[in-house]
């Protein structure tokens, strides 16, 4: 039985949430924070957890704060930022298109950004900051193409995904052709870059993802009612006052910028917006999208697997994206037998 609580402002406004998913999105921020701060802690130079509070909270001795708040800080957040990106954004895409393998990496999206940094380091040896944004137009060229070729009177289901994975096999061809081209240099940082890591992150990758994310998850959530309207169909969305149209195609759009912005932040790391959002609904036990619960799963998965990357592994740190793709492909695997076993594929 759910046990839901219902918050009322002195504007006459309400809000009726469950309680379960509250305890859960609680759970979730805690571990995050949590694994954050062992995170600051781990390297060549490790401080203790109390440490690492009291210098974030300015009582830190200069080395500390050097070491805590210019070289381990921003690579955490862009951590968090990028794995909420890719929780969200892997929520909008599986609610959309009402398909669990409905998420950006099935679908083309990383690859599609990955497509465009490629183009950079390879054809025009770029900088770091212009592989950046050949990242970001590359994921951005890629949704349009999907929503062009995917749209039929709407948008719907199994021909979006359908639609995604024909263009993930062309992205990915053309991805190949352009590692062929490419000289040595060229080619291992490319490599380098198409595994998904946080090495060397730094506060100019914090800003401008966390700009996007201060504009994209309000304007997600504002639409998180319409978004679960059209889960009950079309014609009951419409009959309930819902513009079905436009709050999907709003909402792909911005999956389509938080995809593309985290990919060209930290590359194309695998499978956080797939599992993400099934994690989060298995948690709550609750129906709908579950937007904010899988936001704070992807980044409390993402900080998680940096961690393991660094530390599970003896003397040998893996890039983040090794991690994720490795678990992720199990959890992939599984959901195929579970979806085989129910009869639904």
């Amino acid at each position: 039985m759910k046990t839901t609580l219902t918050l009322r402002t002195p504007g006459g406004l309400s809000l009726r949430t469950d309680v379960r998913a509250l305890v859960v999105v609680a759970a979730l921020l805690l571990a995050a924070c949590a694994a954050s701060v062992v995170l600051i802690g781990t390297g060549d130079f490790p401080i203790s957890f109390g440490d690492v509070l009291k210098t974030l909270a300015g009582n830190g001795t200069a080395g500390q704060d050097f070491v805590v708040n210019e070289l381990r800080l921003p690579r955490v957040l862009v951590g968090l930022l990028v794995g909420a990106s890719l929780g969200l954004g892997g929520a909008l895409f599986q609610s959309i298109s009402r398909n669990p393998l409905g998420s950006p990496d099935v679908l083309g999206l990383s690859q599609g950004a990955t497509s465009g940094a490629l183009v950079v380091i390879v054809l025009l040896s770029g900088t770091a900051a212009q592989v950046t944004v050949g990242a970001l137009a590359g994921g951005l060229v890629t949704g349009l193409a999907i929503h062009l070729l995917a749209w039929k009177q709407g948008v719907h289901g199994y021909r979006l995904v359908l639609v995604g994975i024909g263009v993930s096999a062309v992205v990915t061809a053309v991805n190949g052709y352009l590692l062929t081209k490419a000289d040595l240099v060229d080619a291992t940082r490319a490599v380098v870059w198409m595994t998904g890591s946080l090495d060397g992150r730094d506060w100019s990758q914090v800003w401008p993802l966390l700009a996007l994310c201060a504009v994209l998850v309000p304007l997600v959530l504002v639409n998180a009612r319409g978004l679960r309207m059209t889960e009950m169909g079309d014609d009951v969305s419409h009959a309930l006052g819902v513009r079905v149209e436009r709050v999907r195609t709003l909402l792909m759009v911005a999956a389509v910028l938080l995809t593309a912005a985290a990919t060209a932040a930290a590359g194309p790391v695998s499978f956080v917006a797939l599992t993400a959002p099934q994690l989060a609904r298995r948690l709550t036990r609750a129906p709908g999208p579950n937007l904010v619960p899988s936001l704070c799963m992807g980044a409390t998965l993402l900080v998680t697997a940096d961690w393991a990357a660094q530390r599970a592994f003896g003397a040998d740190q893996l890039p983040v994206g090794v991690v994720t793709g490795v678990l992720g492909g199990v959890y992939l695997l599984w959901l195929l037998v579970t979806e085989r076993r129910a009869g639904r594929i």
